[in-house]
């Protein structure tokens, strides 16, 4: 994984939208994957109590001490089953976000199916984890939108294998790098999925960085860094989207403090939910 560059980590201010918002406070969105060549009926109103970022959301309601863990695999997951076992001892649910690779190993699998079976929420992160556009450059697309659509709609596909994505379930969407354009949004709201990203700040997305790399910290620092962001910035953790990884090439793991962390954090008042719960979008069916 490349470096992270200073942009990911820039306070992201709220958008401000003239749009009506339903009262539910949830918007229309098509579920799922429309067929090819027809693309479903997408509102385009925005909630005025999320945060955007080039037109992804990074930020549920900020009134409420809520929080949404999201955890994205590629080709490493040896967390998976300490991050799970640590969910169900605390008796919470979080959303991962998978990639292709992670699903071809046979060695996940079963991490897959015990995700769904503790009423995870579970979604695409690319079928072959692409750069969709340049670090330098963010508003050049790297990807044209017929490849994407493919390589979505695999992910989304293998997911569905596994049991993933039952019917009528939106289709929430963390892009690969967690790096994106307003591209890549229009592109997925016109397959009906939500591209959703983590909330900058806590620096917590730092923890698949490996030793020797100049960007690394331990994992003891990362979690202190987000409880002292948490403690010391206004409004806290509140709707965050606080993303981890399942697994990495570093030997200090993350996974460890995962336990540590909700602990702390249910004992500071916060309440866990999953994305769909944090980010209620309101799905129909094609027709």
């Amino acid at each position: 994984m490349p470096v992270v560059p200073p942009a990911r980590t820039r306070n992201v201010r709220p958008l401000q939208f003239s749009a009506r918002v339903a009262a539910t406070g949830t918007l229309l969105l098509a579920c799922g994957c429309a067929p090819a060549g027809r693309a479903p009926a997408v509102a385009t109103e925005r909630n005025s109590r999320w945060t955007y970022d080039h037109g992804g959301i990074v930020r549920g309601d900020a009134a409420y001490k809520d929080i949404a863990l999201i955890f994205t695999g590629g080709d490493y997951g040896e967390g998976s089953g300490h991050i799970l076992d640590a969910l169900r001892r605390a008796g919470i649910r979080a959303s991962f976000f998978l990639t292709g690779s992670f699903l071809a190993q046979p060695e996940h699998r079963r991490f897959v199916r015990r995700m769904v079976a503790e009423d995870h929420y579970v979604g695409p992160h690319s079928d072959s984890h692409p750069l969709y556009c340049a670090w330098e450059d963010r508003a050049k697309s790297l990807v044209t939108e017929s490849f994407f659509r493919a390589d979505l709609h695999k992910n989304i596909a293998d997911l569905r294998r596994l049991e993933a994505l039952g019917s009528g379930q939106t289709v929430y969407f963390v892009p690969p790098y967690e790096w994106y354009n307003t591209e890549q949004v229009l592109w997925s709201r016109k397959m009906g999925i939500a591209l959703v990203n983590f909330t900058p700040g806590t620096g917590s997305n730092r923890d698949w960085i490996p030793e020797g790399h100049a960007g690394f910290v331990s994992s003891e620092v990362i979690l202190a860094d987000i409880l002292k962001f948490e403690r010391e910035t206004s409004g806290g953790l509140n709707g965050f989207l606080l993303l981890l990884h399942l697994g990495s090439l570093r030997a200090d793991k993350m996974h460890h403090q995962v336990g540590p962390l909700i602990d702390e954090l249910s004992g500071r008042g916060y309440r866990f939910l999953r994305m769909d719960e944090m980010l209620p979008v309101q799905a129909r069916k094609h027709e």
